[in-house]
């Protein structure tokens, strides 16, 4: 069925006038919530984590027709949230066609689509929005204007039209008119300067904005939202007491809770299907990765305040896979099967997103991801691996064997000499990889133990990753003539 191009067909369509005079975004929003809610199915697509936090917070205030904002640390999908609720809008919504506004035709605001309904009548052409055309989003930033988000006077629409200025067909429409019958979405809202904040009372209470120099009101229909980062309250801005009090709900986000929901999120998030080689993509590698990201979210030396971006997980995740694709077009290698080797050459996509506190500042970024590695690994390690006897691989290197696996090693040279291993390719079975395996794939598991083995000290790595064995504790006695070793020199001088 063809839709409705002028007016007088669309009063004769469902789009009736009773029902766009009485139905504004919010209570469309509202709506069509109610409708998916009754479906019992997921509200919004890809989101993963908050069906039993912030999503039901998100309904609350939908359904209450508040403007809400979004309150979180960096990498919590704000924006991607703000973005989803678009889903919630009806697929097509009439409009009067060439309308900067987006006007509605049996409401018509601005006066060039009042004098074009008077004019043309029920022959006003008619268009209609997409969801996608309904969201309008601006980044807060200091140099943000009132002209931008409300409008101004536009002298050249002024001179090409011949109006004075006092004519309301001089207006130039902000973002925010623009916005009509649809959603606005403020990102970073603290670093809105405050005299720009107070411009966004009227809309948010009565309904309307006020553009400078013109004694015209303009009753928007429009949904607001907000993103903010709690941190910007002290480091960069504020949201005015005003504001706050205006908006209707304030909702928290948070980071994944578990290991298997960030895992989701990676998975979903980073780019794994590239177009040369077959990925193998092991599920211990995926764990390590996620667990980077927790491990730094409970490290002393970083700021807690700044957060630990889920981006991190996903930007390594990208650069293992890199660093494995470029092993095995080097050695001609049918599969890519990264490795824990590969999280290490990863270490640029994890540097660069920690704020160290002073320690870790001390310390260098390239020593806390390390760090933050190692211990990744040995969490992991510890879920395959806990109870396993490896006694039999640690004497092997005890008794002064070594072996050097550099991540550009391919996997045919390294197999050879991971074989010479005692009893370390019996173990790999636990990884779901066995002797019917590629080889890829058993180098990369059998890497994963020795790596498990020197993030608990039981083996020795050197930087240019030749394991050979670990250092030997030292014995009680030992320890207690090393304390009292200096005290013996300095008494004869006392």
């Amino acid at each position: 069925m063809s839709l409705p191009r002028t007016l007088g067909e669309l009063r004769q369509s469902p789009f009736s006038e009773a029902r766009l005079r009485s139905r504004n975004v919010k209570d469309e929003l509202r709506d069509n919530l109610i409708a998916k809610l009754r479906q019992d199915g997921p509200l919004f697509a890809g989101i993963v984590g908050y069906d039993d936090t912030v999503v039901p917070q998100i309904t609350n205030a939908i359904l209450s027709r508040h403007n809400f904002i979004l309150l979180g640390l960096r990498g919590q999908a704000k924006s991607r949230i703000l973005r989803a609720l678009t889903s919630l809008l009806d697929p097509q919504t009439p409009y009067v066609a060439g309308c900067e506004i987006r006007d509605n035709p049996y409401v018509p605001l601005c006066r060039r689509c009042q004098d074009l309904i008077a004019r043309e009548g029920d022959a006003t052409p008619i268009a209609y929005l997409q969801p996608e055309q309904r969201y309008v989003e601006k980044l807060a930033t200091p140099d943000v204007t009132i002209a931008d988000l409300i409008g101004d006077i536009d002298p050249i629409k002024a001179a090409r039209g011949g109006y004075e200025f006092s004519n309301e067909m001089t207006v130039h429409y902000g973002l925010l008119p623009r916005a009509n019958r649809g959603i606005f979405a403020i990102n970073e809202l603290p670093d809105l300067a405050g005299k720009i904040q107070v411009g966004l009372f009227n809309i948010m209470q009565e309904g309307d904005v006020q553009i400078k120099g013109y004694p015209v009101r303009l009753p928007l229909d429009v949904a607001l939202v907000f993103s903010a980062n709690p941190e910007d309250y002290t480091a960069r801005g504020k949201i005015i007491t005003p504001l706050k009090d205006r908006i209707g709900s304030e909702i928290r986000t948070h980071y994944p809770a578990t290991v298997e929901e960030g895992m989701e999120i990676t998975a979903q998030e980073s780019w794994t299907q590239r177009n040369g080689n077959s990925l193998a993509l092991p599920k211990y590698v995926r764990e390590i990765v996620e667990r980077i990201a927790f491990a730094a979210r409970d490290d002393k030396k970083i700021d807690k305040r700044s957060g630990v971006s889920q981006r991190l997980p996903i930007s390594a995740m990208e650069n293992v896979i890199s660093n494995a694709e470029q092993r095995a077009i080097r050695h001609g290698e049918s599969s890519v099967v990264p490795r824990v080797a590969d999280i290490y050459a990863a270490m640029p996509a994890i540097t660069g997103k920690l704020e160290l506190e002073y320690e870790g500042e001390m310390k260098g970024a390239d020593h806390v991801a390390r760090e933050l590695i190692r211990q990744a690994v040995a969490k992991t390690y510890d879920e395959y691996f806990k109870g396993v006897d490896m006694k039999q691989i640690v004497q092997w290197f005890d008794l002064g064997g070594e072996i050097q696996l550099a991540d550009s090693v391919g996997a045919s040279e390294a197999v050879q000499s991971l074989r010479g291993i005692q009893g370390l390719m019996e173990k790999i079975g636990k990884v779901n990889v066995g002797p019917k395996d590629s080889t890829e794939a058993q180098v990369s598991a059998a890497e994963f133990v020795l790596e498990g083995l020197h993030a608990h000290k039981r083996v020795g790595r050197s930087e240019e990753r030749v394991f050979t064995a670990g250092e030997k504790p030292t014995k009680p006695a030992e320890r207690v003539m090393e304390r009292e070793e200096p005290f013996r020199q300095r008494r004869p001088y006392n």
